[in-house]
């Protein structure tokens, strides 16, 4: 298994323009891994040397396509000129910058053309690599720069000269080469390599080999894989879609093949590697934005995401199961269940001696980027040592690298049309009226409050990469929750779920349609079972809120987090149960009914409410247990 993937991975570039694919990719990662391990380079040549080489890099890996005859001839064409038009515009924002910081520059005619040039190329950039919705928001945020004056009610704003929007949005660290883009070459790309070393030097086969077999007892078998390989996998990966292909290509044709409908092998895929992007220690390398924007400690966010993040977990565990009941399925015949090898344990190092070196560092107090850095580097050494092909073939790791520079390439891409967003949001103070009209909305009430940001967040999030969903969201609409007064932390962990779970709610749903062609089923219907499966995953934040001690960090106490510890998993269950009207044998529709009314009074901020369901949704399962008793008895 691992030959095949280092042997697929080194297939040497035939042409000129996967040659310069590859060498651009190469720049990006050694850039990434030197800049964690020494950061010595100048911050504005990091800055826009990072987003140059990434916009250069996928022009030429996702080409425009016009179709036949003319079109093939004009497409290169194009790209050619967008091509020498980034080197342009990066080479003069660099020389100019010296003079900008004074403050004292006057822009001349071409400053402000090759300024709408770059922002031009990075907008058709954002349009190819992500499609229509990153793309509409960042025109929109010009355009509202531009016009918002003309604009009514909050929307108004003083307006801005051409000037004065391309001297925040392009000659600045405000917009497109601002803060989110400096977290992002500063600690987040390392973490990126670092996920694709994982796979390239053989642990990634293993580990899900491993999820494979130890999973192989249990009735959902490949499902529940599915759920701990994308849990794995997807905390390390800063895109939802990539995770469902990367692991779905083995884990959805599985599951199918064990009698379960093919739109829930495709939700549960969905569902699972859309929260590997809230799970720790790298949650899709959002914590590390986090923390430069909230000012809180790395670490102290990882703990307060860890339990909510396991309580989602639980859900699509036990929906599942539920499933696999349901179908009769029994568990794979030890006969048939993947075999550890000694080489796959072994191989399974080359994740766990990196994790443990990145947690080690962390609690010791050194940076998140050194600690990606040395994760990177023991992730090569253990591959050399334990996996013999890439021995053999050790010019793979410089292959693994040119394949990890893409991956930077796209990541950066959308970090830098965010930061138009950000620029346009900071520069007409829309995020603030926003945030106040929110406020007049929910009339000091917290629950409706919390109803409108939901609604905003999975708005705002379809579509888009986890990093840049998070920033626009909480920018927008993360000052309006903090003013009712819930901790920072706690508004910031709600963003990031309903961001993440927007790329499977409908109609967008991304990791939705990013499995539907793996498992053979309607995206739409893929989508629809997977908030299904993964419902609990919508009220776990509004539970993260009213109960902070879940978080381990806010207001933490044992008495309130063991009763809320206990709801919770008693709701995760009737969920699961009453959505698929299964447990042990069909139920009848007033106990789904009742199931999920009790699984929501349990969970309700109010004492009576959330006792009652309690010992309600606790008779309940006692009743069934009985009658289950009852009827073996008299089959008996």
């Amino acid at each position: 298994m691992e030959e095949q993937a280092i042997g697929e991975a080194t297939v040497p570039p035939a042409h000129w323009r996967p040659w310069l694919i590859f060498s651009l990719g190469l720049a990006l990662s050694a850039g990434a891994i030197y800049t964690a391990g020494f950061g010595v380079f100048e911050e504005v040549f990091l800055r826009s040397g990072t987003v140059g080489l990434s916009v250069l890099l996928m022009i030429l890996a996702q080409p425009l396509r016009l179709g036949g005859g003319i079109g093939r001839l004009l497409g290169p064409i194009l790209d050619a000129g967008l091509f020498a038009a980034t080197v342009v515009a990066i080479y003069w924002y660099f020389s100019l910058f010296e003079e900008l910081e004074t403050g004292l520059y006057d822009f001349t005619k071409a400053d402000l053309w090759i300024a709408w040039l770059g922002l031009a190329v990075l907008l058709e950039l954002t349009r190819r690599v992500f499609g229509l919705p990153l793309f509409i928001v960042c025109v929109l945020a010009i355009v509202y720069c531009l016009s918002g004056e003309q604009l009514p009610w909050i929307l108004q704003h003083a307006g801005f000269s051409a000037e004065q929007t391309l001297r925040t949005l392009w000659y600045s660290f405000d917009g497109v080469f601002g803060r989110p883009v400096a977290v992002v070459t500063g600690f987040i790309l390392v973490f990126i390599v670092f996920g694709v070393m994982l796979d390239g030097v053989g642990a990634g086969r293993s580990l899900l080999k491993i999820a494979f077999s130890l999973t192989g007892g249990l009735r959902g078998g490949p499902g529940h894989a599915a759920v701990v390989a994308s849990a794995m996998f997807g905390t390390m990966s800063g895109s939802v879609a990539a995770n469902v292909v990367g692991t779905g290509v083995f884990t959805i044709p599985m599951i199918k093949r064990r009698g379960l409908p093919a739109k829930f092998a495709g939700a549960i895929e969905a569902a699972a590697s859309s929260g590997g992007q809230f799970m720790p220690p790298v949650m899709g390398a959002v914590a590390f934005i986090m923390a430069d924007v909230t000012g809180i400690p790395y670490l102290t966010i990882c703990v307060a995401a860890l339990v909510p993040a396991c309580f989602y977990y639980a859900s699509l565990f036990c929906a599942v199961s539920v499933e696999a009941v349901k179908k009769g399925i029994q568990p794979i015949p030890r006969a048939e269940r993947e075999v550890i090898t000694r080489h796959d344990w072994l191989m399974s190092l080359g994740f766990l001696v990196p994790l443990a070196v990145i947690i080690g560092l962390l609690v010791s107090g050194r940076s998140a980027a050194l600690a990606g850095f040395w994760a990177t580097v023991t992730a090569a050494a253990i591959g050399l040592m334990l996996n013999p092909d890439l021995r053999r073939r050790p010019w793979h790791l410089i292959t693994t690298l040119g394949k990890a520079g893409k991956s930077c390439a796209t990541i950066m891409i959308a970090v830098a049309a965010v930061g138009i967003v950000i620029g346009a949001m900071n520069q007409t103070g829309l995020g603030l009226r926003f945030a106040a009209l929110i406020l007049s909305f929910a009339d000091n009430s917290l629950i409706i409050a919390l109803l409108l940001m939901m609604g905003g967040c999975l708005v705002l999030g379809m579509g888009m990469p986890t990093v840049p969903a998070y920033l626009i969201i909480v920018l927008v609409m993360g000052p309006a929750i903090e003013k009712l007064g819930v901790p920072t932390l706690i508004v910031h962990l709600f963003v990031v779920y309903y961001g993440v779970l927007s790329s499977i709610t409908p109609p967008v749903a991304i990791a939705a349609y990013a499995a539907a062609p793996i498992c053979g089923a309607n995206p739409m219907a893929t989508a629809v079972e997977a908030v299904r499966v993964a419902l609990v995953g919508f009220i776990i934040p509004f539970v993260l809120v009213y109960n902070p001690s879940l978080s381990l960090v806010e207001g933490f106490n044992w008495p309130d987090f063991i009763w809320i510890a206990a709801r919770l998993s008693l709701a995760i269950w009737l969920v699961a149960t009453g959505l698929s009207g299964f447990e042990r044998r069909r139920l009848p529709i007033w106990s789904r009914s009742l199931r999920l009314a009790a699984a929501a009074a349990m969970l309700l901020p109010i004492a009576g409410l959330s006792i009652g369901g309690f010992l309600a949704g606790a008779g309940l399962l006692a009743a069934a247990r009985m009658a289950h008793l009852r009827a073996g008895r008299s089959a008996a």
